[in-house]
């Protein structure tokens, strides 16, 4: 006999508003990056600076060192960013979003009705890390627009996650794990 009511929810589990909150200021910080990056090297043009040049030249990333690549602040913002998923999906409980949420947004909640597993969220890190590395190999690789393209759509995905409660990395996790390729599922226990 279990000592839960049926209401209550699974041991082991997260708060859900956990993730959206620290979905919601990845998102802050993502739309500064792509800020930077539609602003920085990753999108200028040489005639955008140099009004020598013909307009539609060649892209300044590509004639940029790779000092002057890793020193753009687009790329060392989401350098950041790419340690903080790291760091989420590395050791979720000590990352500093989650730590802030659960020591000062979470205890003026009421308490959740009902918890989630944790791995799709932990899922969801790695793509945003996956989708962030990308975009940082691209830039030092100096391809044009490659770094705000990947911010960009790590955006769109942080900021669905935010605002409508839309977590695109859960969802992936998910449907891999219908097909087997990912966790299965949990036991539930009495």
């Amino acid at each position: 006999m279990s000592d839960r009511s049926p209401a209550s929810p699974p041991r082991g589990g997260i708060d859900p508003r956990g993730p959206r909150f620290v979905a919601g200021i990845t998102s802050v910080l993502l739309l500064i990056d792509v800020f930077l990056g539609l602003t920085g090297l990753s999108t200028a043009r040489v005639s955008d600076i140099d009004p020598g040049f013909v307009i539609g030249g060649p892209w300044l990333i590509t004639l940029a060192t790779p000092l002057e690549r890793f020193l753009d602040p687009a790329f060392l913002l989401l350098l950041v960013i790419a340690l903080l998923f790291v760091w989420s999906v590395v050791s979720p409980r000590t990352a500093p979003w989650g730590v802030l949420y659960r020591t000062l947004v979470q205890p003026r909640l009421k308490p959740p009705t009902e918890l989630e597993d944790p791995r799709p969220p932990r899922f969801a890190q790695g793509v945003g890390l996956f989708v962030t590395t990308i975009g940082l190999v691209l830039h030092l690789a100096g391809v044009p627009w490659g770094l705000t393209v990947a911010a960009a759509l790590a955006f769109v995905a942080a900021f669905l996650n935010a605002a409508f409660g839309l977590c695109l990395g859960c969802q992936l996790y998910l449907l891999l794990q219908r097909v087997g390729l990912v966790g299965r599922e949990r036991p539930q226990t009495a």
